[in-house]
């Protein structure tokens, strides 16, 4: 999208606090996830929800779309999906004799993967060229896709009747794991409150900004700030999961890539336009705890990855940045 004009980066955190603001006006309680996901679509990153059903998970792909003023389409996966229903087909138009490239949902700005764990491996796959190269190949010809592109898969961790696990290598196109959790009572009884207060099910946000803007704002991030003490420690973070004793396979260095892009997008949520430890050990879990394998004898302890990769991040000594603020973020 060449058109795309050129902002600051206290334009983008004002941009991006009034799409947050937007969506919390329906999303109760979950803040952090919300900046987390705000953060990886910024950082031209892929999404997985991975949570219990009801949590939100759908609510919250939707709800971003319209504040962020995104094409949207939603794609149920299920174990008869086939891979030409993700990225489209060649039909034969008998008019002109020829054959015609339908355009599968995966043309879109946002796509709403949900429950990508239900589908098999084969259609799981189609996703891997789109979330990588952000292209499909039909029958030999390739077909770019739109700018910005996102994908939201949803999946739930639990239920394992009839579901697919992703593999690692689809595992590690998703830029950040985020899960939701429950809320509180006293968040949940605010649900019901505006439930009733807006007398419809459905729920309509009006756009904040626009696609040109969004990848305005990504392509500002290039201009977030990262100090060589700062980017070692990314390094040193991902390489301490190789050798951490209840971790059977650390994280590549697409680990310590997703470091640099989700701390540089949260800094900036964060009111910066450089990246702090802070900013690293605050998407640490989010961008590494689904590209580690536990060792098998801690599947049965229920040990999250996330708290092992909060444990390396404790124990690896963390660096002073000598950057000052230069912007406030927005109230």
């Amino acid at each position: 999208m060449s058109d795309a004009p050129s902002i600051s980066l206290d334009q983008v955190a004002d941009h991006a606090s009034a799409v947050l603001k937007s969506v919390q006006t329906v999303i109760v309680g979950k803040d952090e996830p919300l900046r987390l996901v705000l953060a990886g679509i910024l950082a031209g990153g892929h999404i997985l929800l991975e949570d219990l059903p009801g949590l939100g998970k759908t609510l919250t792909a939707r709800c971003f779309a319209q504040s962020l003023g995104l094409d949207f389409r939603r794609l149920q996966f299920t174990p008869d999906l086939l891979p030409a229903d993700v990225t489209g087909s060649l039909l034969y138009n008998q008019k002109s004799g020829e054959f015609v490239y339908r355009k599968g949902p995966v043309h879109t700005n946002l796509l709403l993967a949900d429950e990508i764990n239900r589908t098999p491996p084969k259609t799981q796959s189609a996703l891997l060229e789109a979330m990588q190269e952000r292209q499909v190949s039909v029958e030999g010809e390739t077909h770019l896709l739109p700018n910005p592109f996102t994908v939201l898969a949803t999946s739930n961790p639990v239920e394992f009747e009839g579901t697919y696990q992703l593999p690692e290598a689809q595992l590690d196109r998703f830029l950040l794991r985020v899960s939701f959790g429950y809320p509180t009572p006293d968040e949940e009884w605010e649900v019901l409150q505006r439930r009733l207060s807006r007398r419809a099910e459905t729920v309509d946000l009006a756009p904040v900004i626009d696609a040109p803007t969004l990848v305005a704002m990504q392509r500002a991030l290039e201009n977030v700030t990262v100090e060589d003490s700062v980017g070692r420690y990314m390094v040193a973070i991902t390489a301490a999961t190789r050798g951490h004793a209840q971790v059977q396979v650390g994280a590549s260095p697409r680990g310590s890539l997703a470091l640099l892009l989700a701390s540089r997008a949260l800094a900036v949520l964060s009111g910066r336009d450089f990246v702090t430890p802070d900013d690293v050990k605050g998407v640490a879990g989010a961008a590494l705890a689904h590209r580690i394998t536990l060792k098998p004898e801690l599947w049965m302890r229920r040990i999250d990855p996330a708290a092992v990769v909060a444990d390396i991040c404790h124990g690896v000594e963390a660096p002073q940045t000598a950057q000052a603020p230069t912007y406030t973020v927005p109230q």
